[in-house]
């Protein structure tokens, strides 16, 4: 009887793994090429971007500081035809803006009066300050890297005083705080385009600087105080004319109270203020003393 055949031992057969086609000569240095022109394309379009936002907001800067001189100007014509001052009139244009700040705030203390002040400058003031919504969108779409909310908290707030209570209420524009915040807002809004303006031009003085990030710490304070004085001014007015109210019954049924929204209004200032301030005091570590901060978007 024979025995069943042993099976093969010889190595089974190895199929070649299928051959690719090599790429045509010259096809590996084409797509090289074609990825190199493609980061120069978007490297390009990325600085024409660049170019068109700096000088845009270089525009938009020496624009705003021109408009807060204005404001002085402005200021200085209204005081000149009160006889502020036994100087004359060729002498007192020589006056820089913050020399004529503290003869302002002289002139208050020794005269007691500034009467018409505010009427003088409403139109410049309410154009730039609600011209500045800009500066928001600026935010938005990236140009400007700086928290939305805090520009818009800060934007939004000045156009609130101009436009729902100084302009509203005539009987405050001739209330010691609206002088107060509107000195304290044009000497800030000099300070701070200017800062901007030179460093968007890379020429910044550091006088400039310093001046941006420490007159903040004594003139944020006193523009609370003088904001906080005058809605609290125009409170009483509010409330026995009834501005901006709806009262029920109605025919959309809602009912708004002005005068508890004010109060509301000066309430916000307890959670709101200290943010602001505290960001710009690490904005001044940061950039005066070199820190490195890692700050969250609030």
């Amino acid at each position: 009887m024979t025995p069943p055949p042993l099976p093969s031992l010889a190595a089974p057969a190895v199929r070649s793994p299928p051959r690719l086609p090599h790429p045509a000569p010259g096809a590996m240095a084409s797509s090289e090429e074609d990825g190199t022109v493609e980061e120069k394309e978007n490297n390009n379009k990325k600085r024409t971007k660049s170019a068109v936002a700096t000088a845009w907001l270089t525009f938009y800067n020496i624009a705003m500081t021109a408009g807060t001189v204005r404001l002085w100007q402005d200021r200085k014509r209204s005081f000149e035809s009160l006889d502020l001052s036994r100087r004359t009139k060729r002498e007192n244009q020589r006056e820089l803006w913050l020399v004529l700040a503290i003869s302002m705030m002289r002139f208050y203390v020794q005269r007691g009066t500034h009467k018409g002040l505010y009427r003088s400058i409403a139109r410049t003031l309410k154009f730039f300050q609600t011209f500045a919504l800009v500066e928001v969108g600026h935010c938005a779409i990236g140009i400007v890297r700086t928290s939305v909310i805090l520009t818009g908290v800060q934007v939004c707030s000045r156009i609130f005083m101009v436009w729902f209570i100084t302009n509203s209420i005539r009987q405050i524009q001739n209330e010691e705080s609206v002088i107060l915040f509107l000195v304290v807002w044009t000497v800030t809004e000099i300070t701070r385009y200017s800062y901007y303006t030179f460093n968007l031009l890379h020429h910044l003085p550091y006088f400039i600087k310093w001046a941006r990030y420490n007159l903040f710490i004594v003139l944020y304070p006193l523009g609370v105080v003088g904001e906080l004085f005058t809605i609290y001014a125009a409170l009483p007015f509010v409330r026995r004319s009834g501005m901006y109210s709806m009262r029920l019954p109605n025919k959309y049924n809602v009912s708004f109270d002005y005068y508890y929204c004010l109060i509301a209004v000066m309430l916000s200032y307890i959670p709101l203020f200290p943010q602001l301030f505290f960001h710009m005091l690490r904005q001044r570590r940061r950039v005066l003393h070199g820190e490195v901060i890692v700050e969250k978007d609030v």
